[in-house]
């Protein structure tokens, strides 16, 4: 009896809890703060054309680490 009164305990606090989550959700990033992401040495990649042509040389090269988004073997004739 005393362990069906726990798991309905542990499934009323499960519940409220996850339906807490759904409550006023706000950015974690102010408006103001913003300005500081957009700074170009925050990108993921700085070299944009440089790393599009590593990857595919080592798509040609590599056929079997794919992953990148091309199609083709190792033997470079895409």
């Amino acid at each position: 009896m005393a362990k069906g009164i726990a798991v309905k305990l542990a499934l009323a606090i499960a519940l409220v809890s996850g339906l807490s989550a759904c409550g006023n959700i706000e950015p974690w990033v102010k408006p103001y703060e913003r300005q500081q992401l957009a700074d170009p040495i925050m990108v993921a990649n700085p070299h944009p054309i440089s790393s599009a042509y590593i990857d595919h040389v080592w798509e040609a090269r590599e056929g079997a680490r794919g992953a990148l988004g091309g199609g083709g073997g190792g033997c470079g004739c895409n």
